[in-house]
């Protein structure tokens, strides 16, 4: 009741899903860092203070467990939010208590960007712009994608390929699914 809806619920029983990913982890890291060192800092703060500032200490606790619970929910935020690529759209949900539903046709896309910093080249994320007939969209930046090469060719395949063969694959993967006896997901 409480829980986020599933990304796939919002798709269509005629779209293929394509490709379902979260943000890679490195998107936490400068929270991470930060909550670490508010917390450092008011445990060592709580320590140096004398006895008699008791108060003062009770505070610092206090503030150092808001940052615990501050920190939790932006890794809640992090674990709920989900991109899910079909044949015909983008579809972003986010958000732990209000659901926030992010879409953009494929058949908008003109043209794809692939960034990839050095953090980026080490720890395996990328930014993806996505560009739309002039228009600035809901998803036009998608940053910390995990294994953006991919995506980026997944999505290029999507956008500028063969839409027959596209077609003849997806019919050929329904097929193969059916006779195993197996439902098949997006």
């Amino acid at each position: 009741m409480f829980a986020p809806r599933d990304p796939d619920e919002y798709l269509l029983d005629t779209e293929r899903r394509v490709i379902r990913i979260r943000r890679h982890w490195a998107y936490l890291m400068w929270d991470s860092f930060e909550a670490v060192a508010l917390i450092a800092i008011c445990v060592m703060v709580s320590y140096l203070l004398p006895p008699s500032m008791w108060v003062l200490q009770n505070v610092l606790w206090y503030a150092a467990l808001l940052v615990v619970l501050r920190y939790a929910y932006q890794v809640m935020e992090w674990w709920v939010e989900r991109l899910v690529v079909t044949d015909k759209r983008f579809v972003m949900t986010t958000g732990v208590f209000t659901t926030k539903v992010l879409m953009m046709p494929i058949s908008k896309v003109t043209d794809l960007t692939y960034e990839r910093t050095w953090n980026g080249r080490m720890l395996g994320y990328g930014t993806m712009v996505v560009e739309s007939a002039g228009q600035i969209q809901a998803l036009n930046r998608i940053e910390y994608l995990p294994r953006p090469e991919e995506f980026y060719d997944t999505i290029s395949e999507l956008v500028f390929g063969d839409k027959q063969k596209q077609a003849e694959r997806f019919s050929m993967i329904k097929a193969q699914r059916a006779a195993r006896g197996k439902k098949m997901v997006g």
